[in-house]
């Protein structure tokens, strides 16, 4: 385990089997590799389990000759580059909402004009809605490019933004061939509220069944087709009963340590057996259909945070 966030569980020591209590960069982490390789030949490393943070260092890690293990870094990057994945979308007929992608910021004011107003400007490879927003007329979208002059992005989605809409949650594991739905969450508040902020409840409530089906069948053609190997999570919005693919997320969730609550199975666990080789279909992982209740997540804030 590398990290060096004293506020986490997994800096506990006795969390994992060996702790390296430092900053996830790539000096560091090739330094703890080379550490490593003295007791013989590496394994491989797992970025799906930190966030966007090891996800970025994935293609200097490659570079250098590392091996990530279970999703490869070219489908990690199809998913998080915005221009990519929009046209592996379109390939398979999913449903987004009009777009445009822009490489700078300088565009995204005339590339803008092509889209109806309210918009959301998403950069690729954020973590935590840096750099996101939900822009509603022309005066904010100029205020918005003056705020955010100074970031380097290599792509931005501009897209139409879904007022009044559901958003909907979904975590699976998948080994390649095989993907399992673990958890489908319907969020509480309308989509537009980032979602480590907003409440959810699992199972869904609202939702029709034509609906859940038709988002299990997307769930898996996605993780089939982008070739995921572990963990995956995506997020959909429900319009007019419409399903439109948010974003997919080649990792681990805020949503999975609830998930795993939930169904009383460590998904983390099994998606690690994945990226290791093993195969779903030699597993045993619980269905969201065995429940029989409803969770809720919600967030508890830190009140003086907010206070100015």
């Amino acid at each position: 385990m590398v990290n060096c966030n004293p506020e986490t569980v997994s800096t506990d020591y006795t969390m994992s089997d060996k702790l390296y209590f430092e900053p996830l960069n790539l000096e560091h982490v090739l330094s703890i590799i080379d550490k490593e390789s003295l007791k013989g030949e590496l394994l491989g490393v797992v970025v799906q389990l930190g966030g966007q943070t090891p996800l970025k260092l994935g293609a200097m890690l490659v570079k250098y000759g590392v091996k990530i293990l279970g999703t490869s870094f070219e489908s990690i990057d199809l998913c998080e580059d915005r221009g990519r994945f929009r046209y592996f979308v379109n390939k398979f007929n999913l449903r987004q909402t009009n777009s445009v992608i822009c490489d700078n910021l300088s565009c995204v004011i005339d590339e803008s004009k092509k889209i109806e107003f309210p918009i959301l400007i998403r950069p690729s490879y954020v973590l935590g809605g840096h750099g996101m927003t939900i822009v509603k007329n022309k005066n904010e979208l100029e205020s918005y490019i003056e705020n955010n002059s100074a970031q380097i992005y290599s792509s931005i989605l501009v897209d139409h933004f879904l007022e009044d809409a559901m958003e909907i949650d979904v975590d699976a594991v998948s080994d390649g061939h095989d993907v399992v739905i673990v958890g489908i969450m319907e969020h509480i508040e309308n989509a537009g509220v980032y979602s480590g902020d907003s409440s959810c409840i699992m199972p869904h409530y609202l939702l029709k069944d034509e609906l859940v089906e038709n988002i299990i069948q997307q769930t898996v053609l996605i993780g089939k087709e982008a070739k995921i190997i572990g963990l995956l999570n995506i997020q959909y919005a429900i319009k007019d009963n419409e399903i439109y693919v948010l974003e997919v997320n080649p990792r681990a969730s805020r949503t999975i340590p609830f998930v795993s609550k939930v169904l009383g199975f460590s998904v983390v666990g099994a998606a690690v057996r994945v990226m290791l080789g093993q195969k779903i279909s030699t597993m045993n992982i619980p269905s969201i259909k065995d429940i029989g209740f409803f969770a809720i997540k919600k967030p508890v804030f830190h009140s003086p945070v907010f206070l100015v």
